[in-house]
């Protein structure tokens, strides 16, 4: 792996794309407790979704596992109530073949008129694997995964697919009906282990790193970037986070605090008992981060690990006010991060939080903002004073 000093060559990212995520496990006010805890219907998904959709959010985060709703019937049922928006739905090499994955992805990304995008999970918790039926160690599911890839993205190209490999085989494979993204929707793609880079530089187009600090991040990047191009691809990165923005920053710590401030010790333990089960060197550095303790949460400026505590998986928050957050996203930005996945509690209300204060401090690409539609209105705004004139300092510069 190359050391920190490679940072110094990491070509920046000049512009961002950021995605929010539809919490199908749950949400809430508060961590680690049913107190303040929100029922997810479909009702609720879809406001988030069309929310996200509205603000400009280039798509969402949909997760995968046995304490989620399906992802891939989730973006199907949203798709129709959107316009704009993307969904990131997962494909589980070894849970499902890699020509019915390559059918749903082609469907999905025909019936929303080519948003979808691909998130390719191995998985890492091996009880509940073994309790979806899968039995692989570690390194046989990325020996599953690099296979399932070679034969998935092949058939999404419209090649006929013969292949025998060492685990998974198929026989004059086809897909009849084309994906409108060609050659196929993108593969995100994350792990922390070396077999996992291995499957990363070879067969995704995007890297998704949980929120390490930029340090961390910076010896992954420099270690995966040139591996790839030595192959003549060009992988870029992403990262996933949660976001704690307030007015203040102290407001920023206080509502951090105020996230955990139901969990106990004994939740605390239940939670870290879970995860220390896991094969996942990415859940690994994640609980290293805080080692299950309070008192040693903040791991590099403004990024939080709280949310590991009870949370499997992304479990770092950026907090801070608005220019500090932005600040900080832009140090990962010039690591060369083009993609960001957040998401805070609840997901509706931060949703909206985020977009209106964050996103218009950072240089977006052109696939996330709002829509600039010209209306009547010409706002925001804020309300009318007195019914009778619009705020000042606030009204939008005719054009």
């Amino acid at each position: 792996m190359a050391d920190a000093g490679a940072q110094t060559s990491l070509a920046p990212a000049s512009a961002a794309n950021v995605l929010w995520f539809l919490p199908t496990h749950g949400d809430g006010r508060y961590l680690g407790t049913s107190q303040g805890a929100r029922e997810v219907d479909f009702a609720y998904l879809k406001q988030i979704a069309q929310a996200a959709d509205h603000l400009g959010y280039y798509g969402v985060l949909i997760p995968t596992g046995r304490s989620c709703e399906d992802s891939w019937i989730v973006a199907s049922a949203l798709a129709g109530f959107t316009e704009r928006l993307r969904f990131l739905v997962a494909v589980r090499p070894g849970l499902l073949e890699p020509a019915v994955a390559a059918r749903m992805t082609a469907t999905l990304d025909r019936i929303s008129g080519g948003r979808a995008l691909i998130n390719v999970v191995t998985g890492g918790d091996p009880v509940e694997n073994r309790g979806d039926g899968f039995f692989a160690d570690h390194a046989e599911r990325y020996e599953i995964t690099a296979e399932f890839l070679d034969i998935y993205t092949r058939l999404l190209r419209g090649e006929e697919v013969d292949f025998q490999g060492k685990h998974l085989k198929a026989e004059g494979g086809r897909l009849l009906f084309p994906p409108v993204q060609q050659p196929h929707p993108p593969l995100f793609f994350g792990g922390s282990s070396p077999a996992a880079h291995e499957v990363a530089v070879r067969q995704v187009q995007k890297y998704l790193t949980w929120g390490e600090p930029p340090a961390q991040v910076a010896r992954k990047i420099a270690d995966l970037k040139p591996r790839a191009a030595a192959l003549g691809r060009d992988l870029s990165f992403g990262i996933r986070l949660h976001v704690i923005v307030r007015d203040t920053t102290a407001d920023a710590w206080a509502a951090a605090e105020k996230l955990i401030s139901h969990i106990d010790d004994a939740t605390i333990a239940d939670a870290q008992k879970v995860f220390a089960r896991m094969d996942s060197e990415g859940q690994r550095r994640m609980s290293a981060l805080h080692g299950g303790r309070r008192d040693k949460l903040e791991v590099s400026p403004n990024l939080w690990a709280g949310v590991g505590l009870v949370r499997g998986g992304a479990g770092t928050a950026l907090v801070g006010d608005p220019d500090t957050v932005a600040a900080r996203m832009k140090e990962y930005m010039a690591l060369g991060i083009d993609t960001f996945v957040l998401s805070g509690y609840p997901h509706l209300e931060e949703a909206y939080r985020f977009a209106e204060s964050v996103l218009p401090l950072l240089p977006l690409a052109d696939e996330t903002g709002r829509p600039k539609a010209v209306t009547h209105h010409r706002g925001p705004f804020g309300e009318m004073i007195g019914n009778a004139f619009a705020p000042e300092g606030r009204r939008a510069s005719a054009s």
